[in-house]
């Protein structure tokens, strides 16, 4: 029970934060900060999906190396894709699971155990974020549901951040665009 306390209260904390916060950076190192420490893990890295390479982006990450970090452009299709289309994955050995793209630097970074949660907006495959543990973890469905629910409403905000960032952009080119019509001269 006193597991479940801890991811409501981490929920509350960053739903609050997140309501709060405008910038998309800040929103994903939010959540997978209080991801890895309300879950005591590893590490937690949040991605989002390049559709023009096809690649994850690491977006950012908590408790994770800066060699393991750069290891290699991690392919949608190819590391964990189960999880684009059936939901969560979870890997409990991935130096002996082929869905894994980097086993070795997996196994060198310490990495035992892996969560794989899609981030979905709007019906749109968006990003992941992935939850690593350093010893051998069976993920429960309380762990999966309460990494969902944080991917969800990050996904979410950083959606609704990058639309507010556009929607900023859009109405300093009208303006600087009204300004250079009211300064030329009258024919």
């Amino acid at each position: 029970m006193e597991n479940q306390i801890i991811n409501y209260e981490t929920m509350l904390r960053v739903a609050n934060s997140i309501s709060h916060s405008k910038d998309p950076e800040e929103v994903a190192l939010m959540t997978v900060d209080s991801i890895k420490t309300a879950l005591n893990a590893k590490g937690c890295a949040l991605f989002l999906f390049n559709r023009k390479t096809d690649e994850l982006e690491l977006a950012t990450s908590f408790g994770l190396s800066d060699e393991y970090i750069n290891k290699g452009p991690v392919s949608a299709l190819r590391s964990i894709a189960q999880s684009l289309e059936d939901g969560p994955v979870a890997i409990y050995d991935v130096t002996d699971d082929p869905r894994i793209q980097y086993p070795r630097e997996a196994q060198k970074e310490g990495i035992s155990s892996l969560l794989s949660v899609p981030i979905v907006v709007g019906g749109n495959f968006i990003g992941a974020v992935r939850v690593y543990t350093s010893e051998p973890w069976e993920f429960t469905m309380n762990d999966v549901n309460f990494v969902q629910a944080l991917a969800q409403i990050a996904g979410g905000a950083i959606n609704m951040a990058r639309y507010v960032k556009g929607l900023k952009s859009s109405i300093e080119v009208l303006k600087t665009m009204k300004e250079v019509q009211t300064h030329q001269p009258a024919k």
